[in-house]
């Protein structure tokens, strides 16, 4: 009895000496106590980009004709059949996460530069995931450490009514005095100052109001609701005060190192998963051949026909019987796969192309709609590492007539804007719903009941997941198939 009782007494001491003091001895000193934005800034980054240019590659390129399947015997996102995604439903919101991280540590350390950057983010995520689905939850979305897992879906009128505020909110934090204290920004020079200045932190801003100004022009339908006009002139007319893109030094183009763990998604994608399975359409290559763009270097392989290395395209939308031969029509490049300029976010290109479609609404912007359609040209070649060829500009399906219709001129913006859209997430399918252009050609392997989709239906499992909130928000927007209008667009 004496023996069992002293082994019991052994055990009770051995076990109040490991859990005496526990999380005291398992207190690593050396880690800090609490997360600083520096720390998740440059992972976000790079994760949320990589996310983007992958739905830009494995979906807006097919839907916009960019690119199609060397074979297709199903429906296929180029015969216009839109199944229930995630898109980038669940990667941005993972990452939202993170972003939240980021505000709401930059304002425990009082930082405002990092808040502002994050507040950027968070805009630009959320306005890309509206438009991809409508009404999709907001307030009180990325809220699971509160408990809430079922939170509800905000109307897309009054996300965009936050995402302005937030974007007003973000350009009047930053301070561009100050370098980021702890670092973590792969996008822009903002870790350092030169010469006093923070000219990462000036870039930033510019990013902020072209963001801006690309969701104004969105909502452009809406003006008496929103103001729009007059939240456009304010940006125009003060550019001290709300500086946009002025050179193709500003773009927000995240530059893939490609050191570890940083690499360009497409590192290392097989040549069956890169080139082989797809195929630039005619309706891209074409018109890229008919100018004779430096573009096509970059972007496409050559193929040999009848002796000679051309551009080769292949219809969109084709019957379901049709089988494309490999290697017989051009596909992308490999050395893209490890571009470090593939992060396209909002460029140069972009902010002069909404400037000419401003001075067509009749807007004041110090230049001409010409002008400015000329230098979205421009940039968007210099983006790519080439150069404007000597009468590029002048020619027949480039040349901007000013005589023209106000139509015809906006059609030639937007199809110029098309291609200065390549590897940009969802913006050319965006602006295709926003204006009507580029006009694409209907495939005749496409279904006659097929429609060219206006939104991604919600992603499937939120039926078991948050139930009572999808039903609510597909009442409110009249079904959840690719045929409702978001409303912006209604």
């Amino acid at each position: 009895m004496k023996k069992i009782f002293s082994l019991v007494l052994t055990i009770s001491c051995l076990l109040t000496a490991c859990t005496k003091n526990f999380e005291q001895i398992n207190t690593d000193p050396n880690r800090p106590k609490d997360v600083n934005p520096g720390v998740v800034l440059g992972q976000m980054q790079y994760r949320m980009v990589s996310s983007s240019i992958s739905a830009a590659r494995g979906f807006t390129h097919e839907l916009m004709q960019v690119d199609a399947p060397r074979s297709s015997s199903g429906g296929g996102v180029h015969r216009y059949v839109i199944s229930p995604g995630t898109g980038v439903w669940n990667s941005f919101y993972t990452y939202l996460a993170d972003v939240d991280v980021i505000i709401t540590s930059a304002d425990r350390l009082k930082e405002p530069n990092y808040k502002a950057i994050g507040l950027i983010y968070k805009c630009w995520a959320y306005s890309i995931l509206t438009d991809l689905y409508g009404d999709i939850p907001y307030s009180e979305a990325i809220k699971a450490s509160e408990g809430n897992f079922q939170p509800k879906f905000d109307t897309q009128k009054n996300i965009y009514t936050q995402l302005l505020k937030d974007l007003q909110t973000a350009n009047d934090l930053f301070d561009d005095t100050k370098a980021l204290t702890y670092g973590g920004d792969g996008l822009y020079p903002s870790n350092t100052l030169t010469g006093g200045k923070n000219v990462g932190i000036q870039r930033w801003k510019k990013f902020c109001n072209t963001l801006r100004l690309r969701l104004l022009l969105r909502l452009y339908k809406k003006n008496t609701e929103f103001n729009v006009s007059d939240q456009i002139t304010a940006i125009l007319t003060n550019p001290t005060k709300y500086p946009v893109f002025t050179s193709n030094a500003d773009e927000g183009i995240y530059k893939f190192p490609n050191v570890y763990p940083y690499f360009n998604p497409y590192y290392t994608a097989r040549q069956l998963d890169w080139r082989d399975g797809t195929y630039y359409t005619k309706f891209f290559i074409d018109k890229l051949n008919t100018w004779s763009d430096p573009r096509r270097a970059v972007w496409a392989l050559t193929v040999p026909v009848n002796g000679q290395n051309v551009y080769q395209g292949i219809e969109s939308g084709y019957p379901t019987t049709t089988i494309y031969v490999v290697g017989k029509n051009s596909s992308y490049t490999d050395a893209l796969k490890t571009s470090a300029i593939t992060g396209v976010m909002i460029t140069y290109a972009e902010e002069e192309f909404i400037k000419a479609e401003l001075v067509l609404k009749g807007f004041i912007t110090g230049s001409t709609a010409k002008s400015h359609y000329e230098n979205g040209i421009t940039a968007s070649m210099v983006q790519w590492g080439v150069t404007v060829p000597a009468g590029y500009l002048q020619q027949a399906g480039v040349f901007y007539d000013e005589t023209a219709s106000a139509d015809v001129r906006l059609q030639q913006i937007m199809l110029q804007k098309y291609y200065a859209y390549f590897f940009n997430d969802y913006q050319a399918w965006f602006e295709k719903r926003r204006t009507g252009y580029p006009v694409l050609p209907r495939g005749t392997g496409i279904p006659a009941e097929n429609q060219f989709p206006s939104r991604i239906p919600y992603p499937t499992y939120l039926q078991s997941l948050n139930p009572k909130n999808l039903e609510a928000a597909v009442a409110a927007m009249g079904g959840d198939n690719s045929n409702i209008k978001v409303w912006w667009d209604k």
